[in-house]
């Protein structure tokens, strides 16, 4: 009787806990009066960053980026057909980092599985699929840059999708 009675404290304890969990954290994201809510796939918002523009892309073909500063390298890429994430007339522009969640190695892009590569090892990122590992190493998804394309064509990064590697919070 008496285990019972522990697991009946242990529950109140635990959806007391969970109740006041919730309330902060909807608290936490009250600013001013007014909810504030993170991008849908930004875990944090980096300060905008401009990236290039769409005429500077090829379908298939990366372009090098810093984002959200020159310690960060990534890559832009048009794939062509609609995609998670991707941004623009054809919804298929998509800019990720090219540092391996797993160890920081420099990553290459693949074009024929359209896949990050990474050279330490061997984990593979789908750049189709929001940066989803598909092998290896690694414990997360590859980070992937919130985009925004202005009326002009200039592609902005506005927040990432995961942690950068060797960055210990999303805050510059």
């Amino acid at each position: 009787m008496r285990c019972k009675k522990m697991v009946d404290v242990g529950r109140r304890q635990f959806l007391r806990g969970g109740a006041l969990a919730a309330a902060g954290a909807a608290a936490s994201t009250v600013t001013g009066g007014t909810a504030k809510a993170a991008p849908a796939n930004a875990l944090v918002d980096y300060p905008e960053g401009k990236l290039g523009n769409i005429s500077d892309l090829a379908v298939n073909e990366p372009v090098d980026i810093e984002y959200p500063d020159a310690d960060s390298p990534g890559v832009l890429i048009k794939l062509g057909e609609a995609v998670e994430g991707g941004v623009g007339p054809d919804g298929d522009i998509v800019a990720y980092s090219v540092l391996c969640p797993h160890k920081g190695y420099f990553m290459s892009y693949n074009s024929e599985d359209r896949t990050m590569n990474c050279p330490g090892h061997f984990s593979r990122f789908d750049v189709e699929a929001g940066g989803q590992q598909v092998w290896g190493h690694a414990t997360q998804n590859l980070p992937q840059f919130t985009l925004r394309v202005a009326d002009n064509g200039d592609i902005f990064a506005e927040g990432a999708s995961d942690l950068i590697f060797g960055r210990p919070s999303n805050v510059l």
